[in-house]
């Protein structure tokens, strides 16, 4: 595979740019660290954060799936299943 696909053919395949799969990828990464860390403070302090982790995993999924298949559906592509 030539090396610049590596970067390039993920992205393409959920229609994104690099860009801007670069800077969805790292709001997930940010927002599952502190939907991580509220579950730690959860696992000792029951009474803490008691739907954070869940809600923010919820809006991830929302996010991730259902909009982007939302988003191919209404013409920016095909439709997409992302991991």
């Amino acid at each position: 595979m030539v090396p610049s696909k590596l970067f390039t053919a993920h992205p393409a395949s959920v229609g994104e740019t690099y860009g801007e799969h670069m800077v969805m990828a790292t709001g997930f990464s940010v927002r599952l660290l502190l939907a991580s860390m509220a579950c730690l403070v959860h696992a000792v302090f029951p009474f803490l954060f008691v739907k954070t982790g869940s809600g923010m995993i919820t809006q991830l999924h929302d996010r991730m799936v259902t909009n982007r298949v939302r988003k191919s559906l209404s013409g920016g592509g095909e439709a997409v299943r992302s991991t």
